[in-house]
C-alpha cells in the first residue's frame, strides 16, 4: 500500500474508530448508571417517560394509599400508619405529604414543608393516580385526591427527590467525556505509532545507509520489501550505491592505470635515455675513436631519439583522444580505393620483414563510401599491422586484409598467422596501457597504446573494433564502419 493511501486510511481511522469506540463505551457506561438508578428508585428502565419510570418505583405504595383512601381514609390521619409508609418511600428517595382541607397534617422526614407547601396543587377530583406535576426544585410529585369520612377534601402527595438523578447524570457525562478523550488519545497515539513506525523506521535505515556511504563503506545493501514510495527510495539508494561503488572501482582502476602508465613510461623512456647517455659518454670519453664507431654511435643515438619521440607522440595522441580534444577531418572516402592505397604503402615494408601480404575483396561495392578521417584511419590500420609484425613468430609470416560490406556497414578484417593471443589476454588487448608481454621487451613491445588508440579512433567515427584469436594459429582484428550515402544525408 502506498504511503498516500496509508495516511488516508490512518486519518479515516482516527475519525471513525474513536466514534465507534465512544458509542460503545457510552452504551456500556450508561448501562451501569441506569442500573444504579433502577436500584435507587426501584424501577425497570424502558422506553417510557422518565417521570413515569421514576414513579413506577412507588407504584405499589401508591396503590396501597389509593385503596386506603377509598376503603378507610381515616388511616391517612394515623401517624403510625403514615410513618410506616414513609419508611418504604424513603428507600426510593421519596417522601409523603398528607393534606386535609387546606391544612397539612403529615410530612415525612425527607420533605421540607416550608419550601413545598405553598406550591402544592389544589384539590382536583379527576384521575388522581394519573396526575403528575412537574419538577419542583429537585423534586417531582404525584397527587392522589380523596374525601375523608367527615366529607372534607384530602390529598396525598408522593414526592420523589431527583437530585440523585442530576448527580448521576453529571457523573455520567464526566465519565463519558473522559472516556471519549481517552479513547481519542489512545487511538490517535496507537495509529500514529503504527503509521510513523512504517515510515520512520525505514527512513532511519536510509539515514544509517547514507552515513555508511559518507564514511566510504559501500559493501552493504539497501533492502526493503515495501512496495510503496519508500521501497522506491530504497531501490534508488541501492542503485546509487552500486553506481558509486562502480565509480570508485573505475576510479581505482584509473588510478592503477595511471601508476602503471608512469611505471611503463618510466621504463620505456629510461631504456633509450640510458642508451643515449651511454653512447654520448662514450663519444665524450673517446671510446668512439674511429669514424666507423662514431657513425655507429650517432646512428644509435638518432634511433633511440626517434623511439622516444614516437612514444611521446603516442602518449600525446592518446591523451587528446581520451579527453575528446582531438579534431577529426571528416570527408567522403571510397573505402575500396583507400584500402588499396594503404596496402601499396604497407606491402614494401612487410616484404622487407619477410612477411607475405595479401589483399582481397569479398562482397564489396567498389563505389561504397564512408565518412572518415584519412589520417586517423591509416593510423588504425598501421597500428594493427605493426602489432601483428611485432608478435609474428613464424618463419613465413603472413598478413591478410579482407574488405567486405553490406547495406549498412563496411568490414575490414586484418588477419595474421602469428603466435595469437591467449584467452585470458584477449579481452584486454584494446585496454589502455595493456601489453601481453609483462617484461616490456623493447624488441617486441611498445607503449601498449597502439590498439587502445585504434579503438578510440574507430569509436569516435561511430564504428566498432574487436579481436578473435587462436593461440599459436594467429589473430584477426575486425573493424566495422557505417556506410555513407551523400544523397540521403543531403535529404
Amino acid at each position: 500500500m502506498s504511503i498516500r493511501n496509508r495516511l488516508r486510511l490512518s486519518h479515516m481511522s482516527m475519525v471513525l474508530i474513536p466514534i465507534i469506540l465512544s458509542i460503545i463505551s457510552t452504551l456500556i457506561i450508561s448501562k451501569f448508571f441506569i442500573n444504579d438508578l433502577e436500584t435507587a428508585y426501584n424501577f425497570k428502565y424502558n422506553k417510557k417517560a422518565t417521570v413515569e419510570q421514576l414513579m413506577d418505583g412507588g407504584a405499589p405504595i401508591l396503590s396501597s394509599i389509593r385503596e386506603t383512601s377509598i376503603l378507610n381514609p381515616s388511616l391517612l390521619e394515623n401517624t403510625n400508619y403514615l410513618d410506616n409508609i414513609a419508611i418504604e418511600l424513603n428507600k426510593i428517595h421519596s417522601g409523603m405529604i398528607v393534606r386535609k382541607a387546606n391544612t397539612i397534617i403529615y410530612v415525612s422526614k425527607l420533605i421540607n414543608p416550608e419550601g413545598i407547601s405553598p406550591i402544592l396543587p389544589n384539590f382536583v377530583d379527576l384521575n388522581p393516580d394519573k396526575r403528575f406535576h412537574p419538577v419542583v426544585g429537585n423534586q417531582i410529585l404525584k397527587q392522589i385526591d380523596f374525601y375523608f369520612k367527615d366529607g372534607r377534601q384530602g390529598s396525598v402527595f408522593l414526592i420523589t427527590d431527583v437530585s440523585f438523578i442530576k448527580k448521576t447524570i453529571i457523573e455520567f457525562l464526566i465519565i463519558v467525556i473522559i472516556s471519549i478523550i481517552t479513547i481519542m488519545i489512545i487511538t490517535t497515539a496507537f495509529l500514529t505509532f503504527l503509521t510513523t513506525r512504517s515510515i520512520v523506521s525505514p527512513l532511519e535505515a536510509l539515514k544509517e545507509g547514507a552515513i555508511q556511504i559518507k564514511n566510504g563503506n559501500l559493501d552493504f545493501n539497501f533492502k526493503s520489501s515495501s512496495k510503496d514510495e519508500i521501497g522506491e527510495v530504497y531501490s534508488a539508494f541501492e542503485e546509487m550505491r552500486l553506481k558509486l561503488k562502480e565509480s570508485l572501482k573505475l576510479q581505482q582502476q584509473y588510478e592503477n592505470n595511471r601508476k602503471e602508465l608512469i611505471s611503463n613510461i618510466s621504463h620505456d623512456l629510461k631504456t633509450p635515455i640510458t642508451a643515449i647517455k651511454g653512447y654520448v659518454e662514450g663519444i665524450i670519453d673517446g671510446v668512439a675513436d674511429s669514424p666507423e664507431k662514431m657513425d655507429k654511435y650517432i646512428k644509435t643515438i638518432s634511433l633511440k631519439s626517434r623511439d622516444m619521440e614516437r612514444l611521446i607522440d603516442e602518449l600525446f595522441l592518446f591523451s587528446k583522444l581520451d579527453l575528446n580534444k582531438l579534431s577529426f577531418n571528416l570527408e567522403e572516402i571510397n573505402i575500396k580505393k583507400y584500402i588499396e592505397d594503404c596496402c601499396e604503402e604497407l606491402q614494401l615494408d612487410l616484404e622487407e620483414n619477410q612477411i607475405k601480404f595479401e589483399y582481397s575483396i569479398k562482397n564489396s561495392n567498389s563505389a561504397q563510401l564512408i565518412l572518415g578521417d584519412r589520417e586517423k584511419l591509416k593510423r588504425v590500420i598501421t597500428n594493427i599491422i605493426a602489432n601483428s609484425v611485432k608478435y609474428m613468430d613464424k618463419s613465413q609470416g603472413k598478413i591478410q586484409i579482407e574488405l567486405s560490406n553490406s547495406d549498412k556497414f563496411t568490414v575490414i578484417k586484418i588477419h595474421d598467422n602469428g603466435k595469437g593471443i591467449s584467452k585470458e589476454a584477449l579481452p584486454f588487448v584494446f585496454d589502455r596501457f595493456y601489453r601481453a608481454d609483462a617484461s616490456r621487451n623493447t624488441l617486441t613491445g611498445g607503449s601498449g597504446l597502439g590498439l587502445a588508440i585504434s579503438k578510440l579512433i574507430i569509436e569516435e567515427l561511430g564504428g566498432e573494433i574487436w579481436a578473435e584469436s587462436l593461440e599459436g594459429l594467429g589473430t584477426s582484428i575486425f573493424v566495422t564502419l557505417k556506410n555513407y550515402n551523400s544523397k540521403e544525408s543531403a535529404l
